[in-house]
Parts: C-alpha cells; sequence; structure tokens
C-alpha cells in the first residue's frame, strides 16, 4: 500500500513499537477493572498506578497529582469548567491563540454569568506583555496560556506568566499537549495550578490525557458516578491506553534531548529550503519548537497546495487538524495580525521521531514542482 512521507506529527504521532508491546497483554489475558477487589482488578490498578508514576516523573509532578481523562480536550474542560463550578463568577482570560478546546469552554462560561477576555499577542505570536498586565489589572479568576502553539510552534514563558498571575490572585492553567516530548515540561517550575497533556502527541495511543492538577486546589468533576480519579473522573479507567501513555511518557524522558538536536537540524535544512523557494515563516524570530514550521507561499493557497502534495506522496497540513473540517484562515495568523490572505496560504510542516534528511529534500523537491505547476496555472488564467 502507497503511505505518504508523514510530515504532521502536531496533529498525531505514529505508536511507538515498545509502547504497543506494553499494552498489547491489555487486549487479551489482561481485562481486570481496576475497581475490582480479585487478582484481575489488583493487576489492573498496579499496571494504572505503574503509569501515573511515569506521567508524573516526565513533567516533575507527584502521582498523587496526575488526573488521567480521554484527552487533552476533555483535560482542558475539566480545569476550566472544574474550577469555575466551585467559584463566584468573574473573569477568565485565555491566550488569543489557543486551541478551540481551551477557547470554547471559556466562552461558555459567559452564560454562567463570567465574563471572558482574551490576551493578545505580537506579530511574532508571543504574549503581548502590555495587553497581558491591562488584563492582569482587571484581576481575572482563571488565566490559561498554552506552553507552545500547535501551529506556529511559539513557545511561551509561562512560569514568568503564571508567577504574574498568581500574584494577582488568579489561577493559572497550561495546555502543554505539543510541548511535551519536544522540550522540558516541569510542572514545579511553571508554577501553574493545572497542566493538560495528552498520549498521542508523544507517540502513545489517541485516547488518554492527564490533568495534572495542584493537590491544593480543588476542582468540580465533569463526569460524576464511580468516584474514579481522585473523584474528578468518574468511569473505568481505559487501563490499555493508560499503560501505553506511561510507557510513552517514560519513552520520551530518555530520547527527548537527543531527538530535539536532531529535529533542529533538519528543521534548518527545511526552511533554509523554503526560504529559497519564496516562503514566508511565520514566527521565524520566536522561541519555537525545532520540529514545527508554519509558511506560507504568498499568492498559493494553502489548501490547494496541501492536497497537491499529498498526490505527491508528503502528509502535511494546512493548519491545526482540529479545524481541518472548516478551512478558515488560521485564528492564531489571525490574531497575530497576518493579513488573511495570507492566513489562507499557510501550510504546516512538523516533523516527528521518523524524519530524515531524504524525507525533507524530498518534499522540497515536490513543493518547488507544484508552485511551478500552479504558477504556470495563474499565469494562463491570467
Amino acid at each position: 500500500m502507497f503511505a505518504p512521507v508523514y510530515l504532521d506529527h502536531n496533529a498525531t504521532t505514529p505508536l511507538d513499537s515498545s509502547v504497543r508491546e506494553a499494552m498489547l497483554p491489555w487486549f487479551g489475558d489482561r481485562f481486570g477493572n481496576a475497581s475490582s477487589r480479585h487478582e484481575y482488578g489488583r493487576a489492573a490498578r498496579k499496571a494504572v498506578d505503574e503509569a501515573r508514576a511515569q506521567v508524573a516523573a516526565a513533567v516533575n509532578a507527584h502521582p498523587t497529582e496526575v488526573i488521567f481523562t480521554g484527552g487533552g480536550s476533555e483535560a482542558n474542560n475539566l480545569f476550566i469548567k472544574g474550577a469555575a463550578a466551585l467559584m463566584k463568577p468573574g473573569l477568565v482570560a485565555v491566550s488569543a491563540i489557543e486551541h478551540p478546546c481551551v477557547r470554547e469552554p471559556a466562552r461558555q462560561l459567559i452564560r454562567s454569568g463570567w465574563r471572558c477576555l482574551e490576551i493578545a499577542v505580537d506579530g511574532g505570536g508571543r504574549i503581548d506583555l502590555a495587553a497581558f498586565d491591562r488584563v492582569l489589572a482587571e484581576k481575572p479568576r482563571l488565566v490559561s496560556i498554552m506552553q507552545a502553539n500547535n501551529e506556529t510552534g511559539v513557545i511561551q514563558d509561562v512560569a514568568a506568566l503564571a508567577k504574574t498571575v498568581k500574584t494577582a490572585g488568579g489561577w493559572m492553567h497550561c495546555d502543554a499537549v505539543q510541548a511535551l516530548g519536544k522540550i522540558e515540561v516541569d510542572f514545579r517550575a511553571l508554577g501553574v495550578h493545572g497542566l493538560t497533556l495528552s498520549a498521542h502527541k508523544i507517540r502513545g495511543p489517541v485516547g488518554v490525557g492527564a490533568l495534572i492538577v495542584d493537590k491544593r486546589i480543588e476542582l468540580a468533576p465533569l463526569v460524576a458516578g464511580g468516584g474514579q480519579e481522585r473523584n474528578l473522573r468518574s468511569g473505568t479507567e481505559n487501563v490499555m491506553a493508560i499503560v501505553g501513555f506511561g510507557a510513552a511518557c517514560e519513552l520520551i524522558v530518555s530520547y527527548r534531548e537527543a531527538r530535539s538536536r536532531q529535529i533542529a537540524a533538519l528543521q534548518a535544512v527545511l526552511e533554509a529550503g523554503l526560504v529559497g523557494l519564496g516562503a514566508c515563516i511565520f514566527s521565524a524570530g520566536a522561541p519555537r519548537l525545532a520540529n514545527t514550521s508554519f509558511f506560507a507561499i504568498p499568492g498559493v493557497d494553502g489548501e490547494t497546495l496541501v492536497g497537491r502534495l499529498d498526490r505527491a506522496g508528503f502528509a502535511v497540513a494546512s493548519g491545526s487538524a482540529c479545524s481541518s473540517a472548516h478551512p478558515e484562515p488560521s485564528h492564531t495568523l489571525l490574531a497575530m495580525g497576518v493579513d488573511a490572505a495570507l492566513a489562507r496560504a499557510a501550510v504546516r510542516v512538523s516533523l516527528g521521531a521518523g524524519s530524515t534528511r531524504q524525507d525533507v529534500d524530498g518534499f522540497l523537491t515536490a513543493l518547488g514542482e507544484n508552485l511551478a505547476s500552479l504558477r504556470t496555472m495563474t499565469a494562463v488564467a491570467v
């Protein structure tokens, strides 16, 4: 079967073979409910506890602070809605470049009497500190700012921002889904009250995530029932997925720094080639993830180019995977002040563990060939 070169690792990652091996027993003879008191249940509980310790170790948290969820979106909703449910309505503030699973629950709070503000970013995609200070002057109860953006790869100074939020009396949440496995994610050093993680971005299984919650705060559960996960996420634990998450976390701890250096070298080659083809690279001057290159070729529609590249054997994206069904200009780029026409030309390449120099060279060749073809078509049409 034809398999395109995969250059969309920010959308999801392939399951690592060692993670698959760790999960396999739970597809067969190991099937107990972790809440059961017999041997099958005790084995499942032990596996969940071991995975919880692996996830905690990857982000310098205590195992009791790890709440397993069905993914990053659920974890983000759990913190924002769970915190708001136990507070007097006030102001919730999120950055203008947050993932929809942060922006939308924040906006939903308006129906419960909350106000919602977006914190502006500068042209490079970094938090505008003057705008941030203006928001803090209004004493927000909840603030959520992602550690690394899923489209541009821009890294925020979350630790410094969290310190200021705490001083102002607010609770700080951070979506670290894209950061985990690519840069250091340290719950203690970040100083946040809640931290969101997801397994399928780090070569783990789809359908499992975690919210790291400061033990000193209280949240209301989204799902009530049997009281699993410290009463914050009722429902029988997905043991096989949780085991896979733990194995993936242990894996990234062992290889993150070396792999980041390898991918950074590939990114340098990729972006030099893109500039040579006339591309504008978004957030080029900001601190970014080494695997993420978000670019545009002026005058060339991004969706059209992604389709052409797919047929040429290269899987890339025109932006966030969550918005692929609604191909509007990237809200991240618009928040950065990028012209809508240029934003519609955006294409994202996100490298991963299996990416090679051959993949990058082949992609640049295919991109050049398709650009020549598209420009010829445009010239004929004119």
